[in-house]
């Protein structure tokens, strides 16, 4: 039963995604052409916010495929993936799965965090994207970007335009300038036919870039 539960968890799905594709597809020359590409694949949410957080830190500035690579490895290290887990982990374990010295640091004071009770997951689901980012800046390594990844890919919030993206800032230079790179004011000129689904167009800027779905 634990297990069913468990997957069930994982392939939670936003229920928004047929409408926020229709209106994309209207709206978005680039978006009509790349959406059918993909199937019914779709953002989801593992369901468990010190996953999500961590993977989110695991994948700071690499590839979507490197962090899947380091992920394995880490995810390997602790018997189950959680904060007291992690915590008893030895640090030069956690460096041989491929951690930078200053993502150790990190994953450790997250674990802190939600081990010590500082974070109140539960209230997130009320509060606005502003308000969750605030929050979650606190716990040191965990900037703006890292926040937006976990409105989108935990709570599955829709209109979610993280601006320091590589793979946005690519996928935008790809499919919109011919490769020329963007500033942010481009980025957000051709982001405003997204809102309010700006989580799901920048999921299909991703998707673009590599075959593999994004996900934290």
């Amino acid at each position: 039963m634990a297990a069913a539960k468990k997957q069930a968890t994982a392939l939670e799905t936003p229920a928004y995604w047929a409408d926020a594709c229709a209106h994309l597809t209207k709206r978005d020359r680039v978006l009509r052409r790349l959406i059918p590409h993909f199937g019914d694949a779709c953002l989801s949410s593992r369901g468990d916010a010190f996953i999500t957080l961590a993977r989110s830190i695991v994948g700071q500035q690499i590839s979507v495929k490197a962090a899947q690579s380091v992920w394995q490895r880490f995810e390997a290290l602790p018997r189950r993936m959680t904060p007291a887990a992690v915590l008893k982990l030895k640090v030069d374990d956690m460096r041989a799965a491929g951690l930078s010295a200053r993502k150790v640091e990190y994953l450790v004071d997250l674990a802190l965090h939600f081990d010590a009770g500082k974070i109140h997951v539960g209230d997130w689901v009320g509060m606005d994207d502003e308000a969750i980012i605030a929050e979650l800046v606190a716990i040191r390594g965990i900037g703006r970007w890292t926040a937006e990844m976990f409105l989108m890919f935990h709570l599955l919030r829709p209109d979610v335009l993280p601006l320091d993206d590589v793979g946005l800032l690519k996928g935008i230079s790809t499919n919109y300038f011919s490769g020329e790179p963007v500033s942010r004011s481009e980025v957000r000129e051709v982001a405003q036919a997204w809102a309010p689904w700006r989580s799901v167009a920048t999921w299909y800027m991703w998707r673009s870039l590599e075959p593999l779905p994004v996900a934290y």
